[in-house]
């Protein structure tokens, strides 16, 4: 097996056997910032990547960098798995068991913020919009965030979707305290949606087509809290500073891969449901390619650069977070985010 030069050093950081290995990179052609180059040497680097969360049609981009080459052109050897939600992910990440993984921004800064992780750091948007709300079915009577009062939400403990709710009640004018949140699986949710034995759920807005299908084709009603929360980031890629630090050229080339993979996915989300269908059994081709077209916007909101993060964005972000006590005051967008690689 290939290894970096001082691999000893970055593998007693991260306190894990992954490994990531120097090779060669691609164009990215995407919009992101632009292609870095490595030693021909014919090697490839090894990464260790989590998704999001599980093998749903919105992680479809990370399979679709990998079939369509862009990964292996960029000099990287990739092994992609399925993530259990951002809490998990980061875990991982900071015991050294991934080398890059996806969480959502907000549940980075909590985590930073709140002092419970350190020597982690953002340095790509998947999303430039958060994808976080609640969802109900039409009929139920829920179609404003008001109609939420006296209602039973079914969620995750520790979902981003419950996390981020107090600071989305008060900004859409709803008392939180009139919302009764019931701890469920996240694999229950649609069931337990449509059989009514909870009138909304959590569920980021790609959700949708998932939920349709539960409900044997009833319309989905969406509140997303982006409406509300209007400059909080979704989905980021985010790594290890020490990896950032010492292998810029290795985060750079797998940040130009993926966010190539995202922007096809993007914009080909049939081929990309397809793909994701190909590489795990389970997925289904059509709903992968539903929740890809919902998620087009919210990839290039604003006409923004894919994978794009900014210093003023981050910080209207963090008093967001803040201004709600959901983060005590004082997080720097730096403690964050690595600006000088993240595409501009």
């Amino acid at each position: 097996m290939t290894t970096f030069s001082r691999r000893s050093a970055l593998l007693a950081a991260l306190g894990a056997a992954a490994a990531v290995t120097t090779s060669a990179c691609s164009d990215t052609a995407t919009g992101s910032a632009g292609s870095t180059s490595a030693p021909s040497s014919g090697s490839l680097d090894k990464v260790n990547y989590l998704t999001s969360f599980g093998t749903f049609g919105r992680e479809s981009y990370a399979y679709v960098a990998q079939k369509k080459g862009f990964f292996t052109d960029a000099g990287l050897d990739v092994t992609i798995k399925p993530g259990n939600g951002s809490g998990d992910n980061i875990k991982l990440l900071a015991g050294g068991q991934a080398d890059i993984v996806v969480v959502d921004f907000a549940a980075l800064a909590i985590s930073v913020g709140k002092g419970q992780v350190s020597g982690l750091t953002a340095f790509a948007a998947i999303l430039q919009r958060s994808l976080a709300g609640l969802m109900t079915l039409d009929g139920y009577g829920i179609t404003t965030p008001k109609d939420l009062e006296g209602k039973k939400v079914g969620d995750p403990t520790g979902s981003i979707n419950t996390t981020l709710f107090p600071t989305y009640a008060k900004l859409a004018g709803v008392d939180a305290s009139k919302v009764t949140f019931v701890n469920l699986p996240a694999p229950n949710l649609p069931a337990a949606l449509a059989s009514r034995s909870v009138d909304v759920i959590g569920q980021f807005v790609v959700g949708k087509p998932t939920i349709e299908a539960a409900a044997a084709g009833k319309s989905a009603v969406t509140l997303a809290y982006s409406e509300y929360l209007t400059d909080l980031y979704g989905n980021t890629v985010i790594t290890t500073d020490k990896l950032a630090k010492d292998k810029p050229d290795v985060v750079k080339r797998f940040r130009d891969a993926l966010m190539k993979g995202l922007a096809y996915a993007v914009d080909n989300p049939d081929e990309a449901g397809q793909i994701l269908a190909s590489a795990i059994p389970t997925a289904k081709a059509p709903i992968a390619s539903a929740e890809l077209k919902i998620m087009a916007s919210y990839v290039r909101a604003s006409g923004s650069t894919v994978g794009a993060m900014t210093e003023d964005r981050v910080a209207r972000s963090l008093a967001i977070l803040s201004g709600s006590g959901t983060i005590p005051s004082g997080v720097q967008p730096s403690q964050l985010v690595s600006f000088g690689l993240a595409p501009q």
